[in-house]
């Protein structure tokens, strides 16, 4: 099996690309799961994070910041990983269906395209602080948030590369 191909195949730079394949499942009558993020230094907390979110539905899109966005949302130095690397490393797990990048601060406008059936943060938000909640519950869509893995965070492994090269 082409397993570069199919994880290629689930990575898309612009929403426009992507949008068919969202058209062609809300057809097919699968419920779509949304969830966002810059997923930098991909940890066992994103992992366990994205398989319980895909897990409310058939099929999981992530949302993933462009390397500029996350520049403006963390500051120098980050992200550690370019986009298409970080994109790589997600659309590679098993439970997410697509990953599709974006590059403004919040995914409102990759949400208002793909309406979700359910759009998922970590437990850090409130849901009717999440960005696209009006949308989705307007649409009769479930806003939801999935509680964090305890000691995993890209900060702390950031402090702790950093401790360790003391």
């Amino acid at each position: 099996m082409d397993y570069t191909g199919k994880i290629e195949g689930k990575i898309f730079g612009e929403m426009a690309d992507f949008l068919p394949f969202c058209r062609d499942w809300r057809e097919a009558g699968e419920k779509i799961v949304f969830t966002n993020g810059c997923f930098d230094l991909l940890h066992r907390g994103h992992a366990e994070y994205l398989a319980r979110a895909a897990a409310l539905g058939d099929r999981l899109v992530v949302g993933l910041n462009t390397d500029a966005s996350v520049a403006r949302l963390k500051g120098p130095g980050r992200p550690l990983t370019d986009q298409w690397s970080r994109a790589w490393l997600v659309a590679a797990l098993e439970p997410v269906s697509a990953v599709v990048l974006f590059n403004e601060a919040t995914p409102l406008e990759l949400i208002k395209a793909i309406r979700p059936h359910f759009l998922i943060k970590g437990s850090d938000y409130r849901p009717e602080e999440i960005a696209g909640y009006d949308v989705v519950t307007a649409g009769g869509g479930t806003v939801a948030t999935i509680g964090l893995v305890p000691g995993f965070s890209t900060s702390l492994l950031i402090e702790k590369i950093i401790r360790s090269g003391k």
